[in-house]
């Protein structure tokens, strides 16, 4: 399997997902914008992984490659590839594809539950569990793009989770984060620590358990599984 994924700031890697690629001997590549936006040939990826970052999807401006950016990932769906998107990059994938992404009513910042959203007798969708414990860091929701449906939601944000066809899905929050991964993203977000009702302080980030990143990996891995099958 040939992966490759988008980065868009140092601190927001592929943590976790690093282990389940080198688990199914994948062969790995990546486009790092932050140093140089070179994005490789669409029929060069199998599987494509786009990781978050604090930049919106809508700041084309101060961000010129996000351009190329979406045109990429438009490209890769279209042709019928693997992409998993995480926060920002569930919000490019919902963009690229036609749909709005907007400031959401609250900002979601630490672990909060999300709720599974059972879809009737629509087969084929990722089964999320009906409550699961998952980190959080975005200020952003979007709309679903045409066709998608919806996977999960929690309290704050409607929109957590879609599924586009068989091969695509967009996850608003974070299954990849480790320990490290959590304290790099406080220490270069804590600005954004500005307590409120979906808004954790540093330390209720910091406490949680390995028990607690294991439920998240492993369902990190169940995705990329079922996107890849």
């Amino acid at each position: 399997m040939r992966a490759h994924y988008l980065q868009h700031v140092p601190f927001e890697g592929s943590d976790h997902i690093e282990s389940w690629l080198q688990l199914v001997n994948a062969k790995v590549t990546s486009t790092k914008f932050f140093e140089n936006p070179t994005l490789p040939k669409v029929d060069d990826v199998d599987l494509l992984i786009i990781m978050g970052g604090p930049m919106s999807v809508n700041d084309e401006a101060d961000f010129p490659w996000l351009v190329a950016e979406k045109e990429f990932i438009r490209a890769i769906i279209e042709k019928d590839k693997a992409v998993v998107g995480i926060c920002l990059g569930a919000q490019l994938i919902a963009n690229a594809m036609g749909a709005t992404v907007y400031p959401n009513e609250e900002k979601e910042i630490g672990w909060f539950p999300i709720a599974g959203t059972p879809a009737g007798d629509t087969g084929g969708l990722f089964p999320f569990p009906e409550e699961l414990l998952v980190f959080h860091w975005h200020g952003e929701t979007f709309d679903l793009p045409e066709k998608a449906v919806r996977l999960a939601r929690s309290a704050a944000c409607e929109n957590q989770a879609f599924q586009l066809g068989s091969r695509v899905i967009g996850l608003q929050f974070h299954l990849e984060t480790t320990p490290a991964g959590a304290r790099e993203i406080v220490r270069y977000c804590r600005d954004e620590l500005l307590l409120s009702r979906y808004v954790q302080t540093e330390a209720e980030i910091l406490a949680a358990g390995q028990a607690t990143y294991d439920v998240i990996h492993s369902c990190m891995n169940e995705i990329l599984q079922f996107v890849t099958r």
